[in-house]
């Protein structure tokens, strides 16, 4: 086994344990039937906590239909190590999220987009976005990292968000890496 050893490769949220991934992309997709003229942003961030002798690593998915509520899960993974190079960490970071993303093939966004398509004329829409848990900020230490990070998640086709406007990765995420 590698250095980098999975917690868990299965999804999970409040109300439901150990989903797969094609659990967690019917559920996205029943949540969108539900209302097919809502305004859908698909989003996903990571965010880490560096633990004792671990480096715990969430990624959060979220099916936003806004102003109209969510739904949400996370994927968990453990590196059996103290992660301290930032660098590192915050690539490793935005690598589990693409792993994720790439889970949703171009037939499963297809399908997605095809949700709301008809209705695009009543004011439905569905966007794609890949939160960073980095900040741009003068102070910030991951500023360096910005334009790395963020042509990583324009290369997948999501439109990045960085803090303050990342809040799957810096706030949904962070809550489970502690």
């Amino acid at each position: 086994m590698t250095d980098f050893d999975r917690l868990t490769d299965s999804f999970q949220n409040l109300s439901q344990k150990n989903m797969t991934f094609d659990q967690v992309y019917n559920r996205i997709v029943n949540y969108m039937k539900q209302d097919v003229t809502g305004n859908y942003r698909l989003i996903f961030g990571t965010d880490s906590q560096v633990h004792t002798d671990y480096t715990l690593f969430i990624t959060g998915i979220v099916i936003q239909r806004e102003r109209k509520g969510a739904w949400a899960c996370i994927r968990k993974v453990k590196v059996p190590r103290k992660m301290m190079n930032l660098h590192e960490r915050i690539s490793y970071e935005t690598t589990l999220t693409e792993e994720v993303v790439s889970m949703f093939t171009e037939d499963r966004k297809k399908e997605l987009i095809d949700i709301v398509l008809p209705h695009i004329y009543k004011g439905a829409s569905f966007t794609v976005e890949g939160h960073i848990d980095i900040g741009s900020g003068r102070r910030n230490k991951t500023r360096v990292f910005v334009n790395e990070m963020v042509a990583r998640m324009e290369s997948l086709g999501l439109e990045p968000k960085i803090k303050p406007d990342a809040f799957v990765a810096s706030s949904y995420a962070n809550r489970y890496t502690k």
